[in-house]
């Protein structure tokens, strides 16, 4: 009997549970995404809080993206460590983040860095300590779209942009907004809100340019709403979850045909009756911010979820007799990205075998610096 797609035939080698990739399935993911932005790659930024590891962002190099996007010092580090050209983190520093984020720029000097601000008293803070460094830092304004998070109303631009040129050793590259709660299953109504969001980015950007003597870039937008904005030519996408895909956004953004590229494999540790089965997945081993049904079975249709602790997944079942102890299930996360943060390593799978193991290094707070 042929193997479905995401089987392992030497399985037994794998404790569980386990996250398992598939570099077929994350190179497909990565041509379509250059595909919806007509291979033109200076449009991309890709997120890489999704996976984490250098091999994934190598691949993504090999394609020809050369810009990325981050949300902590350790994955702007593990870009550089992979030789990424260009890093930003989405991210604005504050208290000992700055000091790191100033032995990083030193320390990795063939990487371009900027970060994010979005208030005066951070940029004057930032603008200091570079100055006192006699070190340039490239910074992008950072502006609220919706999301209610982070960032700056578009009426402040003017004071910041003034309080940025008041600083010698800061270096304005453009404007940056993220619109995660950009999310709605209708694709007319994403469309919409994506466009708001857009409008709002744009008024910033449209303020600053003509107060700057050199192009400036706008980066907008994550998964849900790239498919709007991967049709703006004038913006820099960074969609993230892409690269792996989940169940979360299969069901609500269909007309992004990327493929699951990674899999949570698990065993069943416990028979309970004749409708009950318990599986090792445990909310330490799946994201729990989504609520249940936290996974997508694969190879249990019946499946549903009855509860889940820290180590344990309580399954309802048609007749537990098919799901003996030790059975090998396997499931798509509705969550992948913070799913990834769970585990130290993945296993990846090639041709139905375990062929190797790829660190997830970026989940870590602290690498080098």
């Amino acid at each position: 009997m042929m193997k479905q797609w995401y089987e392992v035939a030497n399985v037994d080698h794998i404790d569980s549970p386990a996250l398992l990739v598939y570099p077929e399935r994350i190179t497909y993911n990565i041509r379509l995404l250059k595909k919806m932005v007509s291979e033109d790659t200076n449009r991309l930024r890709p997120h890489v809080k999704t996976n984490k590891m250098i091999e994934v962002c190598k691949m993504m190099m090999d394609a020809g993206i050369e810009q990325f996007k981050c949300s902590t010092i350790a994955e702007a580090e593990m870009l550089a460590l992979s030789n990424a050209k260009d890093v930003m983190m989405a991210y604005q520093p504050v208290g000992p983040k700055i000091e790191r984020w100033m032995k990083l720029v030193q320390a990795y000097p063939n990487t371009h860095f900027s970060c994010l601000l979005d208030n005066v008293d951070s940029i004057r803070e930032l603008g200091f300590i570079a100055q006192n460094r006699k070190m340039n830092l490239s910074v992008y304004v950072d502006i609220d779209l919706g999301m209610g998070r982070t960032g700056s109303s578009v009426d402040q631009i003017e004071r910041l942009l003034q309080c940025i040129e008041e600083q010698k050793h800061l270096v304005l590259e453009g404007v940056h907004g993220y619109d995660g709660h950009i999310s709605n299953s209708d694709p007319e109504v994403r469309e919409k809100e994506s466009g708001v969001a857009y409008v709002l980015l744009k008024a910033a950007f449209d303020y600053l340019q003509p107060r700057c003597p050199y192009p400036l870039k706008m980066v907008i937008g994550g998964s849900p709403s790239f498919t709007s904005h991967a049709k703006r030519k004038d913006v820099t996408c960074s969609p993230g979850t892409f690269i792996f895909w989940d169940w979360g956004y299969r069901s609500r953004i269909p007309e992004q045909a990327f493929e699951y590229a990674a899999v949570l494999l698990m065993r069943v540790i416990s028979v309970l009756d004749g409708r009950h089965v318990c599986v090792d997945l445990g909310y330490k081993a799946v994201a729990s911010d989504p609520p249940l049904q936290r996974v997508l079975f694969l190879n249990a249709d019946d499946a549903t979820t009855v509860f889940q602790s820290e180590e344990h997944l309580v399954l309802s079942v048609g007749d537990s007799k098919r799901y003996p102890i030790g059975a090998v299930l396997y499931a798509i996360p509705t969550h992948i990205c913070p799913t990834v943060a769970l585990y130290d390593r993945t296993y990846v799978i090639q041709e139905h075998q375990n062929i190797a193991t790829w660190q997830v290094i970026g989940r870590n707070r602290i690498l080098n610096i």
